[in-house]
C-alpha cells in the first residue's frame, strides 16, 4: 500500500475534531522556513475564527500527533486562520466566494496565459467562471487550478471592491 503524504494524514487526523466544533480545515503544508520545519494548518468559518479555536485545534491535533507519530523528526505546529488571502482549494470554495475578486494560476495555459486575476463568478458543473481584468470573461476546469486565493484590495482601489 502507498504511503500518503503527511499532509494528506495530518489533514485526515484534523478534520474530526474540527468537523466536531464547526471548523473547516481549509489546507495543510509542511515547509522549512529559516531551516525550521513547520507543520501549518489553516482552519476557518464562517464569520472567522477566535485564537481559542486555534489554541483547541492545535492541542486536540498535537495530542494526535504525538499519539500517531506521522513525522518522524522534529518540526513546530501552527494552527491559525487563512488570512485575509485565503487560498481555494475545494469545489465549494469557488461557490463560497463567488462575487470576490480571486487570483488563480493554472498548470496549463489558457489562451498563452497561466495566470488570472479578477471577479470569481462561481462554478458551474466542473468549471470556474472568472471576469479577467485583462482576458473578460474566461472558463476553465476546476482541475486546471494550480492554485487559487481571495486577494485582498481597499474600496475605490483598482480591484477593490466588485459589485
Amino acid at each position: 500500500m502507498a504511503k500518503l503524504p503527511v499532509t494528506e494524514v495530518v489533514a485526515s487526523l484534523a478534520a474530526p475534531h474540527a468537523v466536531r466544533v464547526g471548523l473547516e480545515v481549509v489546507d495543510v503544508e509542511f515547509v522549512r522556513e529559516g531551516g525550521q520545519k513547520i507543520l501549518r494548518v489553516l482552519i476557518d468559518r464562517e464569520g472567522g475564527i477566535s485564537l481559542e479555536d486555534c489554541e483547541a485545534m492545535s492541542k486536540a491535533l498535537g495530542e494526535d500527533l504525538d499519539r500517531t507519530d506521522p513525522i518522524p523528526f522534529s518540526y513546530c505546529l501552527e494552527v491559525s486562520s487563512p488570512g485575509i488571502e485565503r487560498p481555494l482549494k475545494k469545489e465549494q470554495d469557488f461557490r463560497r466566494f463567488a462575487g470576490r475578486l480571486v487570483h488563480c494560476r493554472l498548470y496549463s495555459p489558457l489562451d498563452g496565459k497561466k495566470n488570472f486575476s479578477g471577479v470569481l463568478l462561481g462554478l458551474e458543473g466542473q468549471e470556474i467562471l472568472l471576469e479577467d481584468e485583462e482576458a473578460g470573461l474566461v472558463r476553465f476546469p476546476f482541475a486546471e487550478v494550480a492554485g487559487a486565493k481571495l486577494v485582498f484590495a481597499e474600496k475605490g482601489r483598482k480591484g477593490g471592491k466588485h459589485r
